[in-house]
């Protein structure tokens, strides 16, 4: 098991296209690997899941909506698709 602690506090900015414009998210390091962990049990580029996310997340901030959309995820039972 990883030991989370390593992750605290190391928020990196990732910068993307998002329908043609150009924005960046900062999220911890320990979120962007499940959200990468999402995209490829789910066949899709990290890009494409992050559009998906944009698109539900309303007046909520990006990168926010992306750490709750991984919570959920990992809330799931494990013989659910995330």
């Amino acid at each position: 098991m990883t030991d989370g602690k390593q992750f605290y506090g190391n928020i990196v900015k990732h910068s993307l296209s998002i329908a043609g414009h150009r924005t960046s998210v900062s999220l911890e390091t320990l979120f962007w690997h499940e959200l990468k962990r999402i995209a490829v049990a789910r066949g899709q580029s990290v890009a494409s899941l992050i559009a998906a996310i944009d698109a539900e997340r309303g007046k909520a901030n990006l990168s926010s909506a992306i750490r709750v959309f991984v919570l959920e995820a990992l809330r799931q039972p494990p013989n659910q698709a995330p």
